[in-house]
């Protein structure tokens, strides 16, 4: 926060702004969630996308006041969050073009007892509150999409949770969730068979060629994948005191395939509500599940860019309301990092950024040859924070895209500073 607030004045107002008991994460960013609410309420394709991520504060003052992390061998909180985001477009190849709208909800949680200790009975956990039920728990109070309005949940095999789905369902949102149990089938006659047997012997729709990102330890690549597709029922679980109904969803089966398979071949198989009966179909479910990526690059926003693991409060409760204000923070800087890869040449609006920032970034750089645009813009940001722009770069990443904008609105400050001291004089 010293970074952010050079001024003794501004950073002691900020410091009792959050120290203020009704100044709570909640009412901090509740705003945003019904903005975002009524922007995924207009006509069009929205994915809400969920994960969750730990934020770790382990050694400070405030870390010994939290739950557990990890193995338990950490202390901080955990952050669940429902990422919004529209399909614009669908392009020749079959990829969509989306655009961040927001978070329609988030929620955090200390998990204050330590789950190495004692042995608790599958039976009595089924029966309290479970952090397994923040899954698609963000529609109680969303709702569900209106009339001309499409929502489609989106989310990794942690939720592949039977009520999840049968949420989904209720609230009128489709779901593409990859498939983590190989759950028993139901049938006219009863059992039949599993989830991971049906999708492997599914229908055969076509091949196609998709590029991977690059993850942790694996390198960028582009593989073959074999679409299969299939109709199933999923048998309902076991639930003390309630009976569930039976689910029929769609199944659609991406494996790796052809000349050049890595060892560990990719192989998804995805529970969907969309419709898989073609390979165009399946190939846009696959296209949507791939956008999950969106929520993970929203948490680095978070912790790499807006450093909110860094932060120096001493109370859970400090560290919670500036959750509120880092985590729209966190939006913004997704938002413009998306539109310089998905439409680098597009025009900025000067309304949008403001004009004494493209005064500043001309003065430092130079006016640009080709006007302002998304990507000419987010680099020229990100080179205030030391990003240097060489030819085999690429994009920058979160740090300098993060010091560059502190530094951008310190100078921004300024320049309005000195231009109402010009006009008083």
């Amino acid at each position: 926060m010293p970074g952010a607030l050079p001024m003794w004045a501004q950073l002691k107002g900020a410091y009792r702004l959050l120290s203020c008991p009704e100044v709570t994460y909640e009412r901090v960013i509740a705003p945003h969630w019904d903005l975002v609410g009524r922007r995924c309420g207009e006509p069009g394709l929205y994915l809400t996308i969920e994960d969750t991520t730990d934020l770790d504060f382990t050694g400070r003052q405030a870390g010994e006041q939290m739950g557990w992390t990890g193995d338990c061998g950490g202390r901080g909180l955990y952050l669940h969050s429902c990422l919004a985001a529209q399909v614009r477009a669908w392009q020749d190849d079959g990829e969509p073009v989306v655009d961040v709208v927001g978070l329609l909800g988030q929620r955090w949680w200390m998990r204050l007892h330590d789950p190495r200790n004692g042995q608790e009975r599958r039976k009595d956990r089924m029966k309290r509150p479970r952090e397994s039920e923040r899954w698609a728990a963000v529609f109680e109070h969303a709702g569900g999409p209106p009339p001309g309005a499409e929502w489609v949940y989106v989310a990794d095999r942690e939720s592949d949770i039977y009520e999840a789905l049968l949420d989904c369902r209720a609230g009128g949102v489709g779901f593409v969730v990859r498939a983590n149990q190989d759950r028993a089938l139901w049938g006219e006659k009863g059992h039949q068979g599993h989830l991971f047997e049906a999708a492997a012997a599914g229908e055969v729709l076509g091949r196609l060629e998709k590029k991977l990102r690059a993850r942790k330890g694996v390198a960028a690549r582009t593989v073959c994948l074999e679409l299969r597709s299939a109709t199933v029922t999923l048998r309902p679980p076991h639930r003390p005191g309630w009976k569930l109904d039976p689910l029929t969803v769609n199944l659609v089966e991406a494996r790796e395939v052809g000349p050049g398979t890595a060892k560990e071949p990719l192989c998804w198989v995805l529970l969907t509500s969309l419709p898989c009966g073609c390979l165009e179909d399946a190939h846009r479910a696959v296209c949507i599940y791939e956008q999950r990526w969106l929520v993970e690059e929203y948490h680095k926003a978070l912790k790499t860019g807006a450093r909110m693991e860094q932060t120096q409060l001493e109370t859970p409760q400090r560290i919670t309301a500036l959750l509120g204000v880092n985590a729209v923070v966190a939006v913004r800087l997704l938002q413009m990092k998306l539109l310089a890869r998905s439409r680098p040449e597009e025009q900025v609006e000067e309304g949008a950024i403001g004009g004494e920032i493209l005064l500043i970034l001309a003065a430092v750089f130079g006016p640009p040859t080709r006007g302002w645009t998304n990507k000419e813009l987010l680099v020229r940001i990100a080179r205030l924070g030391g990003f240097l722009a060489r030819k085999g770069d690429g994009l920058p990443g979160w740090q300098t895209i993060w010091r560059g904008w502190r530094r951008l609105m310190s100078m921004a400050e300024g320049f309005n500073l000195a231009l109402g001291t010009e006009k008083c004089g």
